[in-house]
């Protein structure tokens, strides 16, 4: 007799740079077209190898309008809000604003062992396997693994999680 296929998914925090980049010039562009802008310090830098984002402008309502242009061009192309976290708020040179972000591209420890407690608790006939970046979901039921994805997405976790590999 066969043995019935198993089917699998990963879930990571794996985040597209070049769509954040492209989020990043878009943002860039809308703010230097801006006529709330115009003569005032406007900058969004993006340092991909520290995995940051910096924003710095004249007040701190100027910032957060950068910060406000930047997510929705992140939103458009399917980066998660959830993908910056506020690091510090500081004073720059010249009575500047500047805010740094940490972009959180990978699930911490804690919360890997969330996303498999939460997995335990629904009950269903699955195994989630943490593999360092990624946890691997298995089950023989596809509707067993869906329900795991739609429970997940609706938790409020830090990372912004991707699932990839559905099979």
């Amino acid at each position: 007799m066969a043995k019935a296929k198993e089917h699998h998914f990963d879930i990571s925090a794996k985040l597209d740079m070049q769509e954040m980049k492209n989020a990043v010039v878009q943002a860039q562009k809308e703010v230097d077209n801006r006529y709330d802008f115009k003569g005032v310090t406007k900058e969004i830098n993006l340092n991909e190898a520290a995995k940051s984002v910096v924003l710095l402008s004249a007040t701190d309502n100027k910032v957060e309008a950068i910060y406000d242009v930047l997510i929705s061009k992140m939103n458009k192309r399917g980066i998660s809000i959830n993908s910056l976290e506020e690091v510090k708020k500081e004073d720059a040179s010249g009575g500047n604003k500047k805010y740094s972000y940490k972009i959180i591209d990978s699930i911490e420890k804690d919360e890997a062992k969330t996303i498999q407690n939460e997995i335990k608790k629904l009950k269903l006939k699955v195994t989630a396997v943490n593999q360092g970046d990624e946890i691997r979901v298995t089950g023989k039921n596809i509707d067993d693994l869906q329900e795991v994805m739609k429970h997940l997405r609706s938790l409020e976790l830090k990372a912004p999680l991707v699932f990839d590999n559905f099979r």
